[in-house]
Parts: structure tokens; C-alpha cells; sequence
């Protein structure tokens, strides 16, 4: 760099003025929305290098693809796992999207030894997955949008002024700090959800999608990969999933009849793909409940199938 003392005052003044104008007119990153599901306006949840954001679709097949693949079923569709409202409840998995100065609460967990103590920036109004009446997954979502930090919790239920939950766990998007190995997290796989979400504002207001998408299988093996950090099951079979293995959508599937939004959860798949993140039904993929989606729309999903995709090369498999 050259010593500014050196240069004539006029140059170094004409400089400064050049990197204020620079500086006014360049694009600020708009902050996300507050509340319910609300806009994250394209920040993207973790660095860009995050395993969530890594593009895949050129890394090398793993040499057991076909055996897994077959394993959650060849002939099974992919189902859209969100949407707009089922019996009268939000169909996803919900988020909500706090202020940094969001009084925070302390919570109860059954699984404390591997849950962040916290306490949780947890709002009036936030949502359970299944609604307050779900003896489902129960699972709320908050993302401190000042803070960069997302905070998750498992089977939480309101208990008087406080909280209780079965496990709950805390990530600094600003990282790419995993779980510790062996821990749960609010997802059976260690991992966080909400990165894994296909949202309304990415699929059809920006038209992108960004980072792999979270789904579900039945039978899992007893084993992890990176990302995830725990496992959920008692199978040695090496024909099941680990958690973390990630799928993509085969290139040569053809997605130009599909609807828009349609499309960009597809491309999204062929990019970023999805991984498995718990036990559940076969190929759901998850995504946060909206009502302007467009239910027929997604529903075409269900044209592919568990032959369109293949799985990617895993990394060091841990069985303990």
C-alpha cells in the first residue's frame, strides 16, 4: 500500500471523496424481516464454504448409491412435506425471525447433557410445528436476525410463564462450527433445520434456492456422516442411510414441465441436493409452512421419484 503522507494534499482529499461516494452507493445487505416467517431478503444462513451451501452436483457418485437409494425405495415419490394448511394447521415446519433484544427464557430439557442451556430469545407468538396441540415433532424455530444466531428446539411446550423441550441447540451462523460428535440437536441428525427449509421467500420471491434441503427416511443405519453428528437407529445394515448422507437429483432429469416454483426447488436438488437429517417418511422434503404457497404447484414434486436421484460420495462414516 503506498504512504498517503507522501502524496499532494489534493490527491489524497480527491481519494477520500472517490471512497465516500464508493462507500454511500454501494449495495447494503438488507436486514431479514421480523416475525412469522418472515423474509431473510437473500442473507444467506451460514458462510458461504458451509456444507449446507456446498455445490455438489459435480462430486463423485458414492460406489453404494444404487444399494441406498434402493433401500428408501426406487418407486416412492418425493413429497413435498410443507405447504399451506393441513386440517387447519400450517402444513412445514414453522420459523419466526426475532429482534436481538428479545427477552430470552429459560428452558427445561429432557436431554439437557446434549442441549445448549441457553436461554432462548422465544416470543409470545411463537410457533410449534403441528400447532399448540401437536403430539408430533413439536419443533420452534427462532432466528436472531441481529445476532446471526438460530435457536432450535425439539418437542417444546409452554409450561406456565417457561418452556419445556426434549432437546434444543444454538448455532452462530457466522460459523461453520458443527455439534459436538455424538450429540443430538433439535433434528435427530445433530444438525441444524431451519438451513434445510424450502422457504417462500427464496422459491418464489428470489426464485433460488441456495443450499441443500432437509428430508426424511424410515429406516436409517447406526451410523453418521459430516455434517450431521448423531445417529438414530440400531441397524448395522450398510445398505441403510447414514444420517447426513446426501442425495442429489440425477442431471439428466428432465424439470422444464414443471411449474415455476417447481423448478427452483428441483434446481436446488441437482445443485445442492438434500440430506438426511431423521426418521420419518421416505422422501419428505422439508420446508417451512406458508399460505401463499401454491399447493397443486408443489404437489408435482410427487412426479419424481426415488430412481431420480444418486447419492453423493460420503466422507468418513462414524459408527460410535
Amino acid at each position: 500500500m503506498k504512504n498517503l503522507s507522501r502524496l499532494p494534499l489534493w490527491i489524497v482529499g480527491v481519494g477520500a471523496v472517490a471512497i465516500s461516494i464508493l462507500a454511500r452507493s454501494a449495495p447494503q445487505q438488507k436486514h431479514a424481516d421480523l416475525g412469522v416467517g418472515a423474509s431473510l431478503h437473500r442473507n444467506r444462513i451460514f458462510p458461504a464454504d458451509n456444507a449446507w451451501n456446498r455445490d455438489i452436483s459435480h462430486d463423485p457418485l458414492d460406489p453404494n448409491s444404487e444399494r441406498l437409494i434402493a433401500s428408501i425405495g426406487l418407486q416412492k415419490p418425493l413429497h413435498p412435506d410443507f405447504g399451506t394448511a393441513w386440517n387447519g394447521v400450517p402444513m412445514g415446519i414453522p420459523y419466526v425471525v426475532v429482534a436481538g433484544n428479545q427477552p430470552k427464557i429459560h428452558v427445561q430439557f429432557e436431554y439437557a447433557d446434549e442441549s445448549d442451556p441457553g436461554p432462548y430469545p422465544i416470543p409470545p407468538n411463537a410457533p410449534i410445528e403441528g400447532g399448540e396441540k401437536s403430539d408430533g415433532d413439536r419443533h420452534v424455530l427462532m432466528l436472531d436476525r441481529d445476532n446471526w444466531k438460530l435457536y432450535e428446539l425439539y418437542s417444546a411446550k409452554r409450561e406456565g410463564a417457561g418452556w419445556k423441550a426434549g432437546s434444543g441447540a444454538i448455532f452462530d451462523l457466522k460459523s461453520n462450527k458443527q455439534r459436538p460428535a455424538g450429540w443430538t440437536s433439535a433434528d435427530a441428525a445433530g444438525l441444524p433445520i431451519l438451513p434445510g427449509l424450502a422457504r417462500y421467500d427464496e422459491a418464489v420471491e428470489q426464485g433460488e434456492i441456495a443450499h441443500a434441503l432437509r428430508f426424511t427416511i424410515v429406516h436409517s443405519r447406526r451410523a453418521y456422516v459430516s455434517p450431521a453428528t448423531h445417529f438414530a437407529s440400531h441397524s448395522a445394515d450398510l445398505n441403510l442411510p447414514p444420517m447426513g448422507l446426501r442425495v442429489r437429483l440425477k442431471a439428466k432429469v428432465d424439470i422444464s414441465g414443471f411449474p415455476k416454483e417447481a423448478q427452483v426447488i428441483l434446481r436446488a436438488l441437482k445443485r445442492y441436493g438434500m440430506i438426511v437429517a431423521d426418521n420419518g417418511s421416505d422422501w419428505y422434503v422439508s420446508g417451512a409452512p406458508d399460505m401463499r404457497w401454491n399447493d397443486d404447484s408443489l404437489n408435482t414434486l410427487k412426479r419424481i421419484h426415488g430412481r431420480d436421484f444418486e447419492v453423493v460420495k460420503m466422507g468418513d462414516v462414524v459408527t460410535k
